[in-house]
C-alpha cells in the first residue's frame, strides 16, 4: 500500500509539471501564429533609365542577343581561349571573390538559426558549502552548516520573431549572398577582359618589334649604299651620317618595345596566378594579332540590365539594405520571449541524498513568457530607422547610376570600335603609300636623281606609318574587348562549376566541418531541408 502511494505521488508531480509544459506550449503556438508581421518595406526592383536602341550602328554591329557568353571564341584564337580558361581556374583575386560567397552562405546559416531558440544550454554543478555561524538569520541551534549540492539541468530562451526582425535579417543576408555572387561574376567579366587585353597587347608589341626589325634591316642596307657611294666619291659624308642617325633612331625603338612586352607578359602571368614568366610555352613565337570578327552581336539595351553583373550587384545591395529597414523598425516594438529551465537538484542536507538526484522529488521546472520594451531610447531607434532608410535610398540612386554608366561604357566602346576600324582603312592606305614611296626614293638615290635626304624622310615616315598601323589594329581589338566587357559577357563560363578551387576546398575541409556548404556546384542553397527552411521562414 505504501509503495502504491509513493508511485501515485510521483505521477501527480509529473502530471502537474506536464500541465505547465502544455500551457507554455499553447502560449508558444499562439505567439508564433500572431508573429506573422514583418515590418519594413517589401523590396521591389528600382526603376532605372531605359534606352530603346544604341546610338551607334555599323555594318559589323548586330542587334542580335549576345548568346555566347564566351565571347573570346569569336576571335578564333586557341591561345587566347586557353589563357582565359587558365586564368579562370588559377587567378587568385577571383578565388578570393569565390571564398566570399562561401562566407556569405555560412552567414545565411547564422541568420536562419536566429529564428529558433537563441539560448540553449546544458549545465551541471557540484558545490561544497560552508555557512558562517555568525551570519544573520541563521536558524538558532542549527547544527549542519556544511552541505554539498548537486544540480543538472537544461536552460533555454527563445525570442519570438513577432515583428519579423529575424525574417528580415534572413532576407538581408540572402540578398548579400546574391550580391557576392554578382560580385564574383563581375570579377570574372573583368578578368576575362584583362587577360584578353594583355594578350592583344603582347601580340601588338610582337608585331611592332617585328616591323621595327624589318625596317632596321632596310635602313642598314641604305647605310651600306651611302658608305659605298661616299667611298667612291659620289656623295659627301653627310649621307653616311644621316643614314647612321636614322638607323639609330629606329634601333632605339626596339628596347622600349621589348620593355613594354616584358611588362605585359609579367602582368598576364599574375592574371594567370603564376610568377612573372616569359610564357613561351603558351604564347609561342612570332604571334600575330587576331582578326576582327565579321559580326558583333550586341543585343538591345534592355538585355544589358539582365546580363551585366554590376547591375545585379547594385540591385542586390539595394535589396539587402531594404530589409535592414525592417530590422531596425522592429526595435521600436516589444520583444516577446519564452524562457524555461528543467533539471534535477539534490544535496546531502537533511534527509536528502545524492542518490536522489534523478528522483521526481528532485525535479524542478520553470517556464514562462517575458516581454522587453525599450521605450526610453531618446530617439535613437527612430534615428537608426532613418539612417537605414537613407542608406536604402542611396542604394537606389547608386543602382540607377550604375545603369547609366553601363549604357555609357557600351556606347563609348562601340563608337571607339567603329571609328578605329574607319581609321585603320586610312592607316592601311598610308602604309602602302609609304612603302612605295620608300622604294622609289631608294631607286632614285641609286640613280643619283635625288639626294639622300629624300630616302631618310621616306624611311622615317614608313617606320611611323607601319608602327601606327599595327598599333591601330591592336586598338581595334582592345575596343572590341572593352565593348564585350561593357555588355557584361564572360561570366557564363562559371555555370555548373564551383566557386572555389579544389585546393582551397580541401584545405578548408581539413580545418573545419563545412557540411554541404561547399558541395553545390553553383553555390546556391538548392535542395534539402536547409533550402526548404529558408523558403518557409522568409514567406
Amino acid at each position: 500500500m505504501d509503495l502504491l502511494l509513493v508511485k501515485h505521488s510521483c505521477w501527480l508531480k509529473i502530471a502537474r509539471k506536464g500541465r505547465i509544459c502544455s500551457v507554455s506550449a499553447g502560449l508558444l503556438i499562439l505567439l508564433i501564429m500572431a508573429g506573422c508581421t514583418a515590418l519594413g518595406p517589401d523590396f521591389k526592383k528600382p526603376d532605372a533609365p531605359l534606352m530603346e536602341n544604341w546610338q551607334q550602328s555599323g555594318a559589323s554591329i548586330s542587334k542580335k542577343p549576345l548568346k555566347q557568353g564566351e565571347w573570346w571564341k569569336f576571335f578564333n584564337d586557341p591561345v587566347l581561349s586557353e589563357l582565359i580558361q587558365t586564368a579562370y581556374q588559377q587567378n587568385l583575386s577571383l578565388q578570393v571573390a569565390g571564398l566570399r560567397i562561401v562566407e556569405s552562405r555560412a552567414q545565411l546559416g547564422i541568420a536562419v538559426g536566429r529564428l529558433f531558440p537563441q539560448f540553449q544550454e546544458l549545465r551541471g554543478s557540484f558545490t561544497d558549502n560552508e555557512l558562517s555561524d555568525n551570519a544573520p538569520n541563521i536558524f538558532t541551534g542549527r547544527t549542519d552548516t556544511n552541505y554539498r549540492n548537486v544540480q543538472i539541468g537544461f536552460d533555454s530562451a527563445w525570442e519570438l520573431d513577432f515583428w519579423g526582425r529575424f525574417r528580415r535579417g534572413i532576407e538581408s543576408t540572402r540578398a548579400h549572398l546574391a550580391a557576392n555572387v554578382a560580385d564574383y561574376d563581375n570579377a570574372l567579366v573583368s578578368l576575362a577582359a584583362e587577360v584578353a587585353r594583355a594578350y592583344i597587347t603582347i601580340r601588338t608589341l610582337e608585331e611592332r618589334i617585328a616591323l621595327a626589325q624589318n625596317n632596321i634591316a632596310l635602313q642598314q642596307e641604305s647605310l651600306r649604299v651611302a658608305r659605298v657611294r661616299f667611298d667612291n666619291g659620289a656623295t659627301t659624308e653627310l649621307d653616311v651620317q644621316q643614314a647612321t642617325y636614322n638607323l639609330s633612331n629606329t634601333q632605339a625603338l626596339v628596347p622600349a618595345l621589348r620593355r613594354s612586352l616584358r611588362q605585359a607578359k609579367n602582368g598576364l602571368s599574375v592574371l594567370l596566378g603564376i610568377p612573372p614568366n616569359d610564357l613561351k610555352e603558351v604564347l609561342g613565337d612570332n604571334g600575330k594579332i587576331p582578326e576582327v570578327p565579321l559580326t558583333i552581336a550586341t543585343g538591345v539595351p534592355a538585355d544589358l540590365l539582365r546580363r551585366r553583373p554590376d547591375v545585379r550587384l547594385a540591385e542586390n545591395l539595394a535589396a539587402r539594405q531594404s530589409a535592414l529597414i525592417g530590422v531596425s523598425k522592429a526595435e521600436l516594438f516589444p520583444k516577446f520571449s519564452l524562457t524555461g529551465a528543467i533539471g534535477f537538484q539534490t544535496s546531502d542536507f537533511g534527509p536528502a541524498k545524492f542518490t536522489d538526484l534523478l528522483d521526481t522529488d528532485s525535479m524542478f521546472l520553470t517556464v514562462g513568457p517575458s516581454v522587453r520594451w525599450n521605450i526610453l531610447n531618446y530617439g535613437r531607434i527612430w534615428n537608426n530607422v532613418r539612417v537605414q532608410d537613407a542608406r536604402f535610398q542611396q542604394t537606389i540612386v547608386e543602382y540607377q547610376n550604375t545603369v547609366l554608366k553601363a549604357y555609357q561604357e557600351v556606347e563609348n566602346a562601340m563608337v571607339a570600335f567603329i571609328e578605329s576600324q574607319t581609321e585603320n582603312k586610312f592607316r592601311n592606305t598610308g602604309v602602302h603609300a609609304a612603302i612605295r614611296s620608300t622604294e622609289i626614293a631608294r631607286i632614285q638615290y641609286r640613280e643619283g636623281t635625288v639626294t639622300f635626304q629624300r630616302v631618310i624622310d621616306s624611311e622615317r615616315v614608313l617606320v611611323e606609318q607601319q608602327d601606327r598601323w599595327v598599333s591601330n589594329r591592336g586598338e581595334i581589338l582592345l575596343n572590341l574587348i572593352a565593348m564585350y566587357k561593357a555588355l557584361g559577357g564572360g561570366w557564363e563560363i562559371r555555370l555548373d562549376n564551383a566557386f572555389i578551387s579544389e585546393q582551397n576546398k580541401n584545405q578548408m575541409q581539413e580545418r573545419t566541418s563545412w557540411g554541404n556548404l561547399l558541395k553545390d556546384p553553383d553555390g546556391s542553397e538548392k535542395g534539402g531541408i536547409f533550402r526548404q527552411l529558408i523558403d518557409f521562414t522568409i514567406k
